[in-house]
């Protein structure tokens, strides 16, 4: 077996969810799940097919994410891995509706940190063996540091009093 790290290409603070499912349906599931979630959501998904014509399959609303999920989709190449590119949404409320698909059998992240995916590829094919998401913590918080967190989730509305 040999490992690859496989760098997530994006710009910027953009979210992204990288998961895997089972069946070539996945991409409509993940559409639907998406849109009646959060409303004016825009999105890029990309599925990779791991038996028949083994392609990457795609959808969503806004060419820019399209373009990121199927570029990422295929560097990655791992069977039934998919990826969504999101804005004007968070991860936290897209969550509950993706792993309410029956066929979705792994979230791997959801962030928009720098993300590395760990790959492990045999001679049948590729394998998502696990993620590096973000950078490496260094310290623990302050009470100042509690503080500046419990102020952002009130500031972006997670929180209230």
């Amino acid at each position: 077996m040999e490992f690859k790290v496989i760098k997530i290409k994006k710009p910027g603070d953009i979210n992204f969810i990288l998961g895997q499912a089972h069946f070539i349906k996945t991409v409509e599931d993940l559409q639907e799940a998406l849109v009646s979630s959060v409303p004016k959501i825009k999105f890029g998904i990309a599925f990779c097919e791991s038996s028949g014509p083994r392609l990457v399959r795609f959808s969503g609303n806004d060419n820019e994410l399209i373009e990121l999920a199927k570029t990422n989709a295929l560097n990655i190449g791992a069977g039934h891995t998919f990826i969504i590119f999101i804005k004007n949404a968070f991860p936290i409320n897209l969550l509950p509706g993706i792993k309410a698909i029956p066929e979705v059998c792994n979230i791997f992240c959801a962030t928009s940190n720098p993300t590395q995916v760990i790959i492990g590829e045999t001679k049948q094919g590729r394998a998502i063996l696990g993620v590096v998401d973000g950078l490496s913590s260094i310290e623990i918080e302050s009470k100042k540091d509690i503080k500046a967190r419990k102020k952002f989730l009130r500031d972006i509305g997670y929180k209230i009093q």
